[in-house]
């Protein structure tokens, strides 16, 4: 895409009229500010691309702070503050940089300590079939000898409806225990002796 003739002339002079100094500066930061804000775009799309390229190579030395929403957020921030410092504060390339560079490193920070926080906070362990080993249910579909059944047991609480084996038939309404998880979807069960 080619940049608009006004725009692109308003980039590159030394001086704008309207006070804003150093164009072809400002270009630059402007530059990095966007290629910063595209970086977190793609790091929504494509989480953990650079902490797996670098997994293991620096071993734990930098452990987050080379994730790709800490260097985006770093890169957007150097760019937009020096910016920000080279038109608003009328600063020069060199002051630019090390406002930028400032306002980069608390960003990047920031990113990384909000990170952190959100890592730490992990939900209870999803329930798996092999928690249902031992627990008891009620046959709902009657188990034949060489075939499927349905029961119904309580997973994390919940009432879940498995298929069914046995070694032996099993009657509608009889309670079991699970002996085994065959699947994520069916489990193998004795029947209660009472």
């Amino acid at each position: 895409m080619k940049c608009p003739v006004a725009l692109c002339e308003a980039l590159t002079k030394p001086e704008i009229s309207d006070g804003v100094r150093g164009g072809r500066h400002m270009a630059w930061f402007l530059g990095l500010g966007i290629t910063g804000v595209v970086l977190l775009a793609l790091s929504l799309v494509f989480d953990g691309v650079l902490d797996s390229a670098l997994d293991g190579s620096l071993d734990g030395v930098l452990d987050g702070w080379l994730s790709l929403p800490v260097v985006a957020a770093f890169v957007a921030m150097t760019g937009f503050g020096g910016a920000i410092a080279l038109g608003a504060a009328g600063a020069g390339p060199g002051g630019a940089t090390i406002v930028g560079a400032a306002c980069g490193a608390g960003t990047a920070w920031l990113t990384y300590r909000f990170s952190r926080v959100l890592m730490r906070d992990q939900t209870a362990s999803t329930p798996t079939g092999n928690d249902l080993v031992g627990t008891s249910g009620s046959v709902v579909t009657a188990i034949p000898v060489d075939g499927y059944g349905e029961v119904l047991l309580r997973l994390a609480g919940q009432p879940v409806k498995f298929a069914a084996r046995s070694a032996g038939p099993v009657a509608r309404g009889a309670e079991v225990w699970v002996e085994a998880a065959l699947s994520a979807t069916s489990v193998a069960v004795r029947p209660v002796d009472r």
